[in-house]
């Protein structure tokens, strides 16, 4: 019989909400941050991983609270993204968390459970970016983040998840 893998879960409101907060303020912080560091850290997907705290860490219903709030501040406080493509993360990243959970029943893997859900997300972000381009309704270069970013990103992420299952088996032995 397989292992049940529990990762460490953040259960009180109040958990949650300063997870929220963390978050929030690292994406508020993120263009003074990328400034200092001279190089751009939404190439490496910031908004991405914090899902991916929120889908692992917290509950279901933060983590559909952040998949759909956090472009749409990170527009309000910085004009970036601009508020179509702010439009168009949310919907990826609430289409990576409804896969996400689709997958994980199907699948009984987190990890590729995860991996399937950025993958499906990202190309339907993208067929949906290349859409608003070809409407007029977004001016901008339909990848404007390059591949090994992306892929660096998907990477780090699978790392990071694989390490505390491990993390959570070893616990629970």
């Amino acid at each position: 019989m397989e292992k049940v893998i529990s990762l460490p879960v953040i259960k009180s409101n109040s958990g949650i909400v300063i997870f929220d907060f963390v978050v929030l303020s690292f994406i508020y912080f993120l263009p003074a941050i990328s400034h200092l560091l001279v190089f751009p850290l939404y190439y490496l997907e910031p908004m991405r991983f914090a899902l991916v705290f929120a889908l692992l860490h917290t509950s279901k219903r933060n983590t559909f609270i952040i998949a759909l709030t956090l472009p749409l501040f990170s527009f309000l406080i910085s004009s970036h993204p601009s508020f179509v493509k702010a439009g168009l993360l949310s919907t990826e990243l609430l289409l990576n968390v409804i896969l996400y959970f689709v997958f994980v029943k199907k699948l009984n893997s987190r990890i590729i459970s995860l991996l399937l859900s950025i993958i499906v997300s990202k190309i339907a972000y993208y067929l949906l970016k290349y859409v608003s381009i070809e409407t007029g309704i977004l001016t901008d270069k339909l990848f404007a983040t390059p591949f090994y970013y992306q892929a660096i990103t998907i990477l780090l992420i699978s790392v990071y998840v694989l390490f505390f299952e491990k993390f959570s088996s070893s616990r629970n032995n």
